[in-house]
């Protein structure tokens, strides 16, 4: 095989390429069951702010199965090539900081618009809908329409998680984690909903707030997580911008195993790759050998590299 006429995927193990392509499968599920509900909360929007905040966050809900979709195609098609030698491996990890840095944006500008509507006592009403001849307060279409907003999320959420994982894949455990927790966004827009019925003309703003402050926290732990990819970092956790597990005990077993050495690691995508300074390699030398953890992970571990001690130059004439 030309190295620089396959890709990325090429060289990961048949059950691992089985899985990204149940992963895909999934995404397109979750956008189209999105689109419903964004769809659903359109119609039913009125003035209410939480209805708003909710609806922006749920159509914020298509950027990471997107760009996950999009990353994907690029590792499956993208031929590794002069300009690129690597192939499309940290593509998924630039989607992730693109979602991550949307979502924090996004949370921010809707947590000041709900500060600034609370500030100024705006009073959102919620008025009726004639259907089939009868008066119906709107709000209990707003109600119905935000608990079936729940559902799916969190039924997908629940299925991506252990695809997520196995992939070690961390804009679908994004997007796993932040379907999971949607019913939080379906019970603040539940309560601000029936708060203005009750005449609590705060309750909407309130629950809007909540809304948003959720959604920037995860846009900001995002960030840490991505960016620590983007400038080499240590690899970092599935849910967290702590250092991986695997990490550590790769870089515990290199240490072990070359003691006199610098050990520094990286991630590229799902992908991790070590350099050894100061020392060279066993011989023979297996790259898979050095995975200290279970054998069917030890396709992360892409790439050992190393870098002998530089030899001290002579001195110059002039010393």
């Amino acid at each position: 095989m030309n190295a620089l006429a396959d890709t990325h995927v090429d060289h990961l193990p048949a059950d691992i390429r089985e899985t990204l392509k149940s992963a895909e499968r999934l995404e397109w599920w979750n956008i189209f069951w999105t689109i419903t509900i964004v769809v659903a909360m359109g119609l039913v929007l009125g003035q209410s702010q939480t209805m708003k905040t909710a609806w922006i966050e749920d159509t914020l809900g298509l950027v990471p199965p997107i760009a996950f979709l999009i990353a994907a195609r690029m590792e499956r098609r993208g031929k590794r090539s002069r300009k690129f030698p690597f192939g499309f491996e940290r593509v998924n990890g630039l989607g992730f900081f693109l979602a991550a840095v949307a979502l924090a944006a996004t949370g921010a500008l809707l947590l000041w618009d709900s500060a600034m509507t609370l500030i100024a006592a705006e009073h959102a009403t919620v008025g009726s809908i004639r259907i089939f001849g009868r008066d119906i307060w709107l709000g209990w279409l707003m109600v119905a329409v935000q608990i079936y907003a729940m559902i799916p999320p969190m039924i997908i959420g629940r299925k991506e998680l252990p695809l997520a994982e196995k992939l070690a894949d961390k804009l679908l455990h994004t997007d796993a984690l932040m379907n999971k927790a949607n019913w939080m966004t379906g019970a603040a827009g539940v309560a601000g909903i029936i708060g203005l019925g009750l005449g609590w003309w705060w309750a909407d703003s309130v629950a809007a707030a909540f809304i948003s402050f959720d959604i920037l926290h995860d846009g900001m732990k995002a960030i840490r997580s991505s960016t620590a990819e983007l400038v080499d970092g240590t690899p970092r956790a599935l849910a967290s911008a702590e250092i991986a597990e695997e990490a550590e005990a790769l870089e515990a077993a290199l240490k072990a195993r070359y003691p006199d050495a610098t050990i520094r690691l990286r991630e590229t995508g799902r992908l991790i790759r070590a350099e050894v300074h100061g020392c060279l390699p066993d011989e023979p030398f297996d790259v898979n050998g050095h995975w200290p953890g279970k054998a069917e992970r030890n396709w992360r571990l892409a790439q050992i590299a190393f870098v002998p001690a530089a030899t001290q130059s002579p001195p110059s004439p002039e010393e």
